[in-house]
């Protein structure tokens, strides 16, 4: 009574034990068979677009739009012949009577559709906020 059979466990330590074994063992089976398999299967990492500039971003790519974010906050602000919009820095969005929204829609529509993007990143830098009623088109031009 006192004898263990070859193979057969008593107590939980035992069986938490070869439970602990067997999934060590099957991490390294996955991890030889991972390396086995994904060695020279043709494919290559994704280049990297040493050239290309905040010019670009359209918005579909957010890492663009984030490291371009990033760069614009180490440069000096650039403007649009906009300096009279500075008066509403800090002023919410949905702060703006109709008069002072067309200030911003006036801006808006005297610039290329190319520059709309950088004007939005240039008013979030300067801590100004768009109006609520000219945001459609800034996001409608920026998409095109």
């Amino acid at each position: 009574m006192g004898r263990l059979a070859l193979g057969r466990v008593d107590s939980d330590g035992g069986i938490m034990l070869i439970l602990l074994v067997s999934l060590v063992v099957l991490g390294i089976v996955a991890a030889v068979a991972t390396k086995m398999f994904m060695r020279g299967d043709g494919v290559e990492s994704a280049p990297v677009n040493a050239g290309s500039d905040c010019g670009t971003c359209n918005g579909d790519n957010d890492k663009c739009e984030q490291t371009c974010m990033m760069e614009a906050a180490v440069k000096p602000v650039e403007y649009y012949d906009d300096e009279e919009l500075d008066q509403y820095r800090g002023r919410p969005s949905d702060g703006y009577t109709d008069d002072e929204a067309e200030q911003f829609r006036d801006i808006l529509y005297t610039m290329r559709q190319d520059e709309v993007a950088g004007w939005n990143r240039s008013l979030i830098l300067r801590g100004i906020n768009l109006p609520n009623q000219v945001k459609d088109e800034v996001v409608m031009l920026i998409g095109e």
